[in-house]
């Protein structure tokens, strides 16, 4: 049957078939309301695809708990067997890598993920995965939801901020009063009365005219449904209770144990248009149908009725999470014992964290039925995937349970690997000193066990708390031992673990073994899919050099961790990984890239939080914009609360520049001094370097350490060799702040116009003055207002690139056009998109034009 109004939309679904088929990946994301015609565009578009296309469509279910991987494992008949297998296994590194091997091979693959608003996260992960490199993927990815149901909250919501690069949007809309006419005219019914009805809504539209005669137009959908509904046979009538209950599509050999007489005995419900049959199954036509039949049944037929789908479940051995969804339904409690810690298992292998959480907190509601060891096991893991989550308090006040019932039960090394683990919770809630006692604790308790590789990861987690503090003596004199212990083991994570806080303490002591010794972490972590290992290891990396300024270097490998952490999906580290880009974008004078990279870090756990708000904190103030020092007070606020170094310090050298810009050098010096004294106290010489150099500015000399860096060079006074080491790294403000520390008219002139090029205000400012008090005359006047010259803040460069996509460049081209990464070229977008407000490429051009910002 032919589609009233949406002839447009199913032309840019074969248009999109067509350019995949040619080589051109892209990701259509098609919303709207429940009704809409979401399905109906599929199904047009399964029906006829355009020559040379195949289109694979898999559907996300409205259960309690969704099923893991579930629209991706309804795949498995259509697919290869790579990635068949590796859907049944749920290994999700091969389940990754075969989906991009199956959708590669295979030009002109049309993927279709409906109703992703009931995904599950590990299916989630893997749009991802595909749609941050469709790029390279001959492949039309299809994704539909209701975009009535996705909040800021929504698991949905962060992939659909992550979508930059080829990705569409189609919004569908709702049939006009025509098409209504059109439609109500076959039944002689009265077109206005069903367009108040409905409001163009065509499932609405199709359900009234459908159960409608033209003396009675039901009051509403519900009515309309359960009227078709009790208009069926007594018998055919049960039939299609007992499948509404199942959230999902029913498969052939669930029909034939639930209905007597198989698919034959449907025929009257199909022919009612309530089901569509087919070989493989049956499903409702609608999911609202489905809906309104359940919700029109008494309580005691929905549980006698699940209880039913749950037999055959079990009969059928079925997926765990459906198992578990019908167990709650028919109040099996038996069941849900025996059933939601497999689910739980099964959601956490592959990523999908948030289910996990959800079954193993359905298992411990009923705790009595399980033995003792075998409930505090659960609760452990429980907690560990709160952890996983960011869920901090959560799984701190779980963890103590389990620790009370460890001491209960005497088994030290059990109890020794809880007390690990309650201090990384401890720790991840800004709770140092119980995070401290926890380890020192832990490794007590496992000193004399006979699991030596858990012994080596408690020390490893000791010797990490004491890094984190820059108590670097400590560290090395933990970690080597967790190495050797390690190694002699042959245990994967202790050894990444414990090789991770030895390089890292060798880096921050600016000592170059700690690269190896990173760099064999993390190879060893990714070696045995120890991903959050390897990640930690590449963050490490980077913030080290970062510390030290090594710029080109410290990009060469945030982009290869960056790419790894998107691969496997380590979002956490992932985020803290973009804050490391935003000190990168920060140091280059980039600010309003860095501003942009550490928005992802906003809204993050306490330590990415932290960095963040230093970070936009340095470049506000930097900028001149009065909100600067309040981003700084809150940045302050957090850091206290933490208690590390690598936190206050940070945010005490930007108070303490902040100050010099305002010219309070009193005020510097009240903040730097103390914070210059503990530096030298842990032997942090980067930041001691910096803070000398800040305390020179404001009058106090208290010398430069022994290191190779440009802050121990400015803060001995040769503000000549610092602006040449700091042009060498490619640090423009640095380089700027240390000529405007000559004698000389010209080199103040020059830092004056490096300022005048990033917008450095307060500084360019006290240059200024300062060349009026030496009479000179010819003083660059500086740049007219950016608001002036470009109402919404773009950058040369976000122009630039915004060009290029007027152009039609995708990311990989603009970044060969460009000599920059496919990464930096991602941020910039990133940031266009939301300085203009623009859902897409296509409208930021468009609005870019209107502006004025690009030429129309």
């Amino acid at each position: 049957m032919e589609l009233l109004e949406r002839g447009r939309e199913l032309g840019e679904l074969a248009a999109s078939a067509r350019s995949a088929l040619h080589g051109r990946g892209e990701v259509l994301l098609v919303h709207g309301e429940a009704g809409i015609g979401k399905s109906s565009l599929v199904s047009a578009l399964k029906a006829d695809p355009p020559d040379g296309c195949r289109v694979l469509v898999g559907a996300c279910d409205a259960l309690a708990t969704p099923r893991t991987l579930g629209p991706l494992r309804d795949l498995t008949p259509f697919v290869g067997p790579r990635l068949a297998a590796a859907l049944r296994a749920g290994d999700r590194e091969e389940v990754f890598d075969a989906l991009w091997e199956e959708l590669s091979s295979a030009p002109g693959t049309v993927l279709v993920i409906e109703d992703l608003h009931w995904s599950d996260e590990a299916t989630l992960d893997a749009m991802s995965f595909l749609a941050r490199r469709i790029d390279a993927l001959p492949v039309l990815i299809v994704l539909t939801y209701r975009d009535d149901e996705v909040d800021q909250g929504h698991p949905l919501a962060r992939l659909l901020g992550d979508l930059h690069v080829n990705v569409r949007h189609l919004a569908i809309a709702r049939l006009s009063p025509d098409a209504v006419r059109e439609i109500s005219a076959e039944r002689g019914l009265d077109p206005g009365q069903v367009f108040d009805l409905t409001q163009g809504n065509p499932y609405f539209v199709g359900e009234l005219v459908a159960s409608a005669d033209a003396a009675h137009v039901p009051r509403s959908v519900v009515d309309a449904v359960t009227g078709r509904v009790h208009r069926l046979p007594d018998e055919a009538r049960a039939q299609v209770e007992q499948l509404a209950v199942i959230p999902s599509a029913v498969s052939a050999p669930e029909v034939a144990a639930l209905v007597p007489g198989g698919t034959g005995a449907l025929v009257a419900a199909e022919e009612r248009g309530l089901l569509t049959v087919r070989p493989e199954g049956v499903a409702f036509r609608h999911e609202l149908t489905r809906r309104a039949i359940v919700d029109a049944m008494p309580a005691a037929r929905r549980i006698e009725l699940n209880a039913r789908v749950l037999a055959v479940l079990l009969d059928l051995d079925a997926d765990p999470a459906r198992i578990v969804s019908h167990a709650l339904a028919a109040g099996d409690a038996e069941v849900v014992a025996a059933w939601a810690p497999r689910a739980a298992r099964d959601a956490s292998v592959n990523g999908a964290h948030r289910q996990a959480v959800v079954h193993y907190r359905a298992a411990l509601e009923h705790a009595d039925a399980f033995e003792p060891a075998e409930r505090v096991d659960l609760m452990q893991a429980y907690a560990i995937e709160l952890y996983v989550l960011g869920y901090d308090q959560e799984a701190v006040a779980v963890q103590e349970e389990v620790l009370r019932a460890r001491r209960v039960a005497g088994d030290a090394t059990a109890l020794g690997a809880s007390l690990r683990w309650a201090s990384r919770f401890h720790w991840l809630a800004g709770q140092r000193p119980e995070a401290e006692a926890a380890a020192r604790e832990a490794s007590d308790c496992l000193v004399d066990s006979s699991d030596r590789a858990l012994f080596a990861l408690a020390l490893s987690n000791e010797a990490q708390l004491a890094m984190l503090a820059h108590d670097l003596a400590r560290t090395l004199e933990l970690a080597p031992r967790a190495v050797a212990i390690a190694r002699e083991t042959g245990d994967r994570r202790a050894l990444s673990h414990s090789l991770n806080n030895l390089g890292t303490a060798h880096l921050l002591l600016n000592r170059d073994e700690g690269i190896a010794e990173l760099v064999e972490a993390g190879a060893v972590a990714a070696e045995g899919n120890l991903m959050d290992d390897a990640a930690r290891a590449h963050v490490n990396l980077v913030w080290s050099l970062l510390d030290q300024y090594r710029l080109e270097f410290a990009e060469r490998h945030l982009e290869a961790a960056l790419e790894f952490s998107s691969r496997a999906e380590v979002m956490g580290l992932w985020t803290y990984q973009q804050v490391e880009r935003a000190r990168l974008h920060l140091a280059r004078g980039e600010w309003d890239d860095a501003v942009a990279a550490a928005g992802h870090g906003r809204e993050a756990l306490p330590h990415a939080h932290c960095v963040a708000l230093t970070v936009i904190g340095t470049a506000q103030v930097r900028r001149g914009d009065p909100q600067g020092d309040e981003t700084l007070d809150e940045a302050r606020a957090v850091a206290t609360r933490l208690g590390e170094w690598q936190r206050t310090g940070p945010v005490a050298i930007a108070r303490a520049e902040s100050a010099l810009l305002r010219g309070d050098a009193s005020e510097a010096i009240a903040i730097a001094a103390p914070a210059h004294a503990e530096a030298a106290r842990l032997g942090a010489v980067n930041q001691q370097a910096e803070l000398a150099a800040l305390l020179r500015h404001a009058g106090v000399d208290v010398g430069a350490p022994d290191v190779d860096h440009p802050f121990a060079v400015q803060a001995q006074g040769d503000w000549r060799g610092a602006a040449d080491r700091w042009r060498e790294v490619g640090a423009p403000y640095h380089e700027a702040a240390a000529l405007a520390e000559s004698p000389h008219d010209a080199d103040l002139v020059a830092a004056l116009g490096i300022l005048d090029r990033l917008g450095a205000v307060p500084l360019a400012r006290r240059v200024r003055a300062e060349l009026r008090s030496r009479g000179v005359r010819s003083i660059p006047r500086g740049p007219t207002s950016p608001t002036r010259r470009n109402p919404e803040g773009l950058t040369d460069r976000q122009v630039g690139v915004l060009a290029l996509l007027g152009e039609g460049l995708t990311n990989v081209e603009i970044a060969e056009r460009l000599v920059v990464s496919v990464r930096t070229v991602d941020s910039h977008v990133a940031a266009i998109l939301a300085k203009l407000e623009a859902p897409s490429r296509q409208e930021a051009v468009r609005t870019a034009r209107r502006l004025g910002v690009l030429p129309a």
